[in-house]
């Protein structure tokens, strides 16, 4: 049987499909996380581990994560990761000053869910198009930096610092040690890199259920179509600020519409951040189903748009140079 093959025909399968695989548990069998033998065993550990399960994430990412930067990777990340946590900032500024209940804005969409989407990038898609569309190894490069916006400490700084939480200096420190953790890892040792980036993929379906194994799916369609709409506005606006900030850093706009995603593992932030603030644990389930559900909007909207605004491009080029040598 080709499980992987067939699940990797999903966008974010290898994250969804285990979520969805622990919300039908969860759903309809919800008397068996009580049971104190279920508590108490391997099986419950793992199905209801998602903090340990996120430090543990949180090192391996960062340990992909490179110190180091030319000055191209530095501008061009540094401007498209800008671009995206200053949007997002922007966003939960208004939210705070226009919205009384920050739970449920619209369609159930909360605060959290929206923030969480909007501040963190799909690496893989990025990577994947810039490469597949013969960019420059340095514009590929340029996602090292945009991938210090993975984890939930931006998220938790954004909402922080817009007054939509309050969060303790010290649960800043703690969330991010795992991060800085595997970062030092993989910069002072390139085999320690090469082992523990690994666990970055290998830990993503056991996120997935077990963040699966926290949601209802009675809220299921209500999520989905709140989450959908999340995605879109990702997309859009999102993608208008990058391929502005694309273009001022001397880009084709080609990178900036690439980064209109929301990666997978924002799946994971709702949770994460509720754990130290506990006003969004009512939130978190839904908010987990809405950031999964723009991952896929995401995923699917933005390699079709890149492409064809590539083809676009490309064609102008050839254009000009035809009027140049004519």
């Amino acid at each position: 049987m080709k499980l992987k093959a067939a699940i990797d025909k999903f966008p974010a399968g290898m994250m969804l499909i285990p979520l969805l695989l622990g919300a039908v548990i969860r759903t309809f069998f919800p008397n068996v996380f009580e049971m104190p033998e279920f508590k108490s065993s391997f099986t419950g550990g793992l199905l209801t581990g998602t903090t340990a399960l996120l430090g543990g994430f949180y090192i391996c990412l960062g340990s992909t994560i490179r110190f180091n930067a030319t000055g191209y990777i530095l501008k061009k990340g540094g401007s498209l990761w800008l671009g995206k946590i200053g949007t997002s900032f922007l966003i939960a500024f208004l939210i705070k000053a226009i919205f009384p209940d920050q739970n449920n804005l619209f369609l159930g969409l909360s605060a959290l869910a929206i923030v969480a989407a909007f501040s963190d990038t799909n690496g893989a898609i990025y990577m994947a198009l810039m490469g597949q569309l013969g960019k420059k190894q340095e514009d590929i490069a340029a996602y090292s930096l945009m991938s210090l916006e993975s984890g939930p400490f931006f998220t938790m700084l954004i909402l922080g610092a817009t007054g939509l939480a309050s969060f303790p200096v010290t649960a800043f420190v703690f969330t991010i040690i795992p991060l800085v953790l595997g970062m030092i890892l993989g910069n002072l040792d390139e085999k320690m890199r090469e082992f523990l980036s690994v666990g970055e993929s290998l830990f993503i379906p056991f996120l997935g259920l077990a963040i699966g194994c926290g949601i209802n799916l009675g809220n299921l369609f209500k999520a989905g179509l709140s989450g959908i709409i999340l995605g879109l506005a990702v997309v859009v606006v999102t993608g208008i600020v990058l391929v502005i900030l694309d273009f001022v850093t001397g880009g084709d706009g080609i990178g900036g519409m690439a980064a209109a995603t929301t990666a997978g593992n924002a799946a994971a932030v709702p949770l994460a951040v509720a754990a130290v603030q506990p006003i969004y644990s009512e939130v978190a389930a839904s908010a987990t189903l809405q950031v999964s559900a723009a991952v896929i909007v995401t995923a699917i909207i933005v390699p079709v748009m890149t492409t064809w605004y590539a083809k676009r491009v490309e064609k102008r080029k050839a254009q000009s140079a035809n009027n140049i040598v004519a």
